[in-house]
């Protein structure tokens, strides 16, 4: 039986991952992730190099090109990305109570989980600080969790068509006879966000009910990058400063964020010097770069069997078939 079917959005599905979070959350922050040999390899050959047999990432008989996984786990992202930043958001929050913008994002990204204490949400979101989510407290006497995954997917629909998205009625059911088999075959254990996103309803539009799935992909991957930081040693405060140091976050919306204060920035800081990832400038080294790409790797090759049920040209294709969602977001001034 298929992991997922443990979820298979049945009623009631979503009290079950609420009530497993805390204990999952343990191992989520826990497991030891290594990087199989040979994954950093040349860019076109880049493969899962997991062995054969029951479990693998292989899809058609070969191994899952890692650089093929970034890709469509980029575009994922890229696709999910606009939820946290429309206008929609804002005002379907205002409906619940809610106005401060920290605590809608809280709210209702972690909604699928049912109504968990803000501890849950820390320890399942990894990077920001207890003071960042202890400000969630409460949202849930405003309105149950429900109520608010309900409002996300609305955002959802309501951002879609005031930007146009368009995909084609073909399109669309071929890119759901892609994610679907990803969804459903998918392994859960240890994946709190994804297996409480696998759990809710699909909505009737079918714009909405996509983004809802490749939605638990996204946070599949989400899920496993963070056993890889811990695997690594790298902790919630750390992982954030080494990404700003990357450049690719900027370190003043990190902060303004995740809430970490000067001193808990300090320390992270120092620690990333003492091994040598960071200069005593703050400034990233050649290791730090090296490190930072292996953990990204080392999150590939977890998210490798998520993409097999599909193989390489799924994965593409379902890459591309998203592509117009990001598009239309962008051009309209969302990014």
């Amino acid at each position: 039986m298929p992991a997922n079917a443990l979820f298979a959005r049945l009623p009631g599905a979503a009290s079950l991952a609420a009530a497993s979070a805390t204990a999952a959350t343990t191992v989520t922050t826990s497991a030891t992730a290594t990087v199989a040999d040979g994954a950093e390899g040349p860019p076109e050959q880049r493969s899962s190099g997991l062995p054969g047999g029951k479990g693998a990432a292989r899809a058609g008989g070969g191994p899952m090109d890692l650089d093929v996984v970034r890709d469509v786990s980029r575009a994922v992202s890229a696709a999910h990305l606009f939820v946290y930043l429309v206008p929609e958001a804002a005002e379907e929050a205002a409906e619940l109570g809610v106005t401060d913008r920290g605590r809608a994002y809280l709210a209702f990204r972690s909604a699928a989980m049912g109504a968990v204490p803000w501890q849950v949400t820390l320890a399942a979101f990894y990077n920001f600080s207890p003071r960042a989510v202890r400000a969630m407290a409460g949202v849930w006497d405003a309105a149950p969790p429900a109520r608010w995954q309900a409002a996300r997917l609305r955002t959802v629909s309501r951002a879609m068509r005031r930007v146009d998205v368009r995909l084609a009625e073909d399109h669309l059911a071929e890119a759901r006879s892609l994610i679907d088999p990803v969804v459903a075959g998918a392994d859960y254990a240890g994946k709190v966000l994804a297996a409480a996103n696998a759990s809710v309803a699909l909505p009737p539009d079918p714009l909405a009910a996509l983004w809802q799935q490749f939605t638990v992909a996204r946070e599949w991957r989400g899920d496993a990058h963070l056993a890889v930081l811990a695997g690594n040693g790298l902790g919630p405060c750390d992982c954030l400063v080494l990404h700003a140091a990357t450049g690719r976050l900027p370190t003043a919306l990190a902060r303004a964020t995740r809430q970490w204060d000067d001193e808990e920035w300090d320390a992270a800081t120092a620690r990333l010097v003492a091994r040598g990832w960071l200069d005593s400038r703050s400034v990233l080294t050649d290791a730090g770069s090296a490190a930072r790409e292996r953990i990204e790797t080392e999150t590939d090759e977890h998210c490798a069997a998520l993409w097999a049920p599909i193989g390489n040209a799924g994965a593409q294709r379902f890459a591309s078939l998203i592509a117009p969602i990001a598009d239309a977001f962008g051009a309209a001034g969302v990014r």
